[in-house]
């Protein structure tokens, strides 16, 4: 083997190395950002749960707030209670069908 060949055979194990060492570094990095990745997916799930709860939670507010007879008008909560007796009677005959 030549000095010429010998060279570039070193050239060629260096970069090799090089190499491997930059396959484990971006293999350590991809380990890490899919730990973020998880992370981050949790935290939208459970901000997802959370607006789901709070819709209905704001929905139950809205509700009682039809019902709610503060004001002393009678006939105006009987005719929001009735409305809302149909609805619930027109999603039960949904269901039955």
């Amino acid at each position: 083997m030549t000095a010429e060949e010998e060279a570039l055979l070193r050239k060629l194990e260096g970069r090799v190395a090089q190499l491997a060492l930059e396959y484990k570094d971006l293999k350590a990095r991809f380990a890490e950002l899919e730990g973020v990745a998880r992370k981050k997916e949790e935290t939208i799930q459970a901000l997802q749960t959370r607006i789901d709860r709070l819709q209905t939670d704001y929905a139950n507010l809205k509700t009682a707030k039809m019902i709610d007879i503060s004001d002393g008008d009678l006939k105006n909560a009987k005719t929001r209670l009735s409305k809302l007796v149909r609805e619930v009677d027109k999603c039960i005959a949904l269901l039955n069908v």
